[in-house]
């Protein structure tokens, strides 16, 4: 049933479909990323393929290729029970130095057509560089805000030294840093400043 997916794709969209294949039985097509969206809502809306659930989003890196980032999905049908990976390849390198080299490295986000997408891709949007455009908070999610770079990919130096920032009592938006529910004052770390002596804590 995968397979008819993709040859559904093809039909569908044409030249937008760069590739297809089924490597190790994962179905794949490789979408050109002007029309990533628009494929995906049609793999979401149509009745013969209702993907309605994304298990998967995240970035690959292949620096020795141009377009050198890939945007990889992985998506189930819960009433047709079937699969399919969908792929789009964004991000040229402009050799400019003291940067990460990528420029063109953006696509639309998704998030819209699956709300789980949202934390997926700030994910990529972290480790990778790639910005997905429309996304309804886009910023880091495993760094720090002023972490330079972007860690996965394969030429991150991994002796880079990263800026030194002030202890934090407040979050971005200013507001004191406390337990979230649903952990009381008592459970888990403070996020407060910790002094200890010697002998223990002070």
């Amino acid at each position: 049933m995968s397979k008819a997916a993709l040859e559904k794709l093809r039909a569908k969209f044409g030249d937008a479909i760069l590739e297809t294949h089924s490597q190790h039985g994962d179905d794949t097509a490789v979408v050109a990323s002007e029309r990533w969206r628009e494929v995906c809502e049609f793999c979401r809306k149509d009745p013969g393929l209702s993907f309605d659930m994304l298990t998967d989003l995240c970035g690959v890196d292949f620096p020795e290729r141009a377009p050198r980032i890939e945007v990889v999905i992985h998506l189930y049908s819960t009433q047709k029970r079937h699969r399919i990976r969908l792929k789009t390849r964004v991000g040229e390198t402009s050799g400019e130095e003291g940067e990460d080299g990528l420029v063109n490295c953006a696509v639309d986000t998704v998030v819209p057509v699956w709300p789980g997408a949202n934390w997926f891709e700030r994910e990529t949007f972290d480790m990778y560089g790639v910005t997905f455009k429309g996304h309804p908070d886009l910023r880091r999610i495993l760094m720090y805000p002023e972490f330079e770079g972007h860690p996965l990919l394969k030429d991150y130096p991994a002796e880079k030294t990263q800026p030194l920032i002030p202890y934090r009592e407040k979050d971005e938006d200013g507001k004191p840093l406390e337990k979230q529910a649903p952990f009381g004052p008592d459970e888990g770390m403070s996020f407060g400043r910790k002094h200890f002596t010697h002998g223990g804590e002070a």
